[in-house]
C-alpha cells in the first residue's frame, strides 16, 4: 500500500514541474523587452558540436532595448550571426566585427495583445497539468481506501491535495500576471 505522503508528494512534484515549465515558456516569449533568457535555445557550432550560445560568448544587456553579444572568440563572430538569423527569435543582428548587437523593437498594441493571449494559453496548460495531477493524486488515494486505507485520512489527504492544488494556481495566476502587465506596458 502506497502512503498517503507518497501520493502528496508526487502530486507536488507534478505541480511544481508544471509551473516550472510555465515559467521557462513565458521567460521566451519576448515582451518588448531585453532578455538574455530569449536566447537560451540558439546553438551555434563550435568545434564541431553543438553549443549553447551562451558557452560560447558572453551575452549582456546593457539597456532596456539592446541585447550585446561578445563571442569569446573573435572567429565565431559569423557562426553566431548565422545561428541568430536562422532562429526563429524575428531579430536581425547588428555585427561592428567585435560584438553582435539585437535591438528590440517596440512592440504594437496589436502585437502586445497577441503575446498576452499567448501568454494567457500557456498559463491555461499548466493550469490543466496541475489539475490533472490532483485528480491522479485523488484517484491513488480512492484505490488505497479499496486496499485498507482508513477514509479519513484519505479525506485529509485529499484535502492537502486541494491545498497544494489551489496554492500553485495561485501561483500560475501570479506568473501570468506579471507577464501580461511587462507584455502591455508601453
Amino acid at each position: 500500500m502506497i502512503e498517503a505522503k507518497q501520493i502528496q508528494a508526487d502530486a507536488e512534484e507534478s505541480m511544481q514541474a508544471s509551473v516550472l515549465f510555465l515559467d521557462d515558456a513565458l521567460a521566451h516569449i519576448r515582451a518588448g523587452k531585453a532578455s538574455a533568457r530569449i536566447l537560451e535555445p540558439i546553438r551555434v557550432e563550435y568545434y564541431g558540436a553543438m553549443s549553447p550560445l551562451a558557452n560560447v560568448s558572453t551575452i549582456t544587456v546593457p539597456d532596456a532595448r539592446t541585447i550585446q553579444i561578445q563571442p569569446w572568440d573573435k572567429k565565431m563572430l559569423a557562426e553566431i550571426e548565422r545561428a541568430l538569423i536562422n532562429s526563429n527569435i524575428g531579430l536581425a543582428p547588428n555585427n561592428n566585427g567585435e560584438v553582435i548587437r539585437l535591438v528590440i523593437p517596440p512592440l504594437t498594441e496589436e502585437r502586445r495583445r497577441e503575446l498576452a493571449k499567448q501568454c494567457k494559453g500557456e498559463a491555461e496548460n499548466a493550469k490543466v497539468s496541475i489539475r490533472n495531477a490532483r485528480r491522479d493524486a485523488i484517484e491513488l488515494l480512492k484505490k488505497q481506501v479499496k486496499d485498507g486505507m482508513p477514509e479519513d485520512a484519505e479525506k485529509d489527504a485529499e484535502n492537502e491535495v486541494q491545498k497544494l492544488h489551489d496554492s500553485y494556481i495561485k501561483q500560475i495566476d501570479d506568473l501570468y500576471a506579471k507577464k501580461e502587465k511587462e507584455i502591455m506596458t508601453v
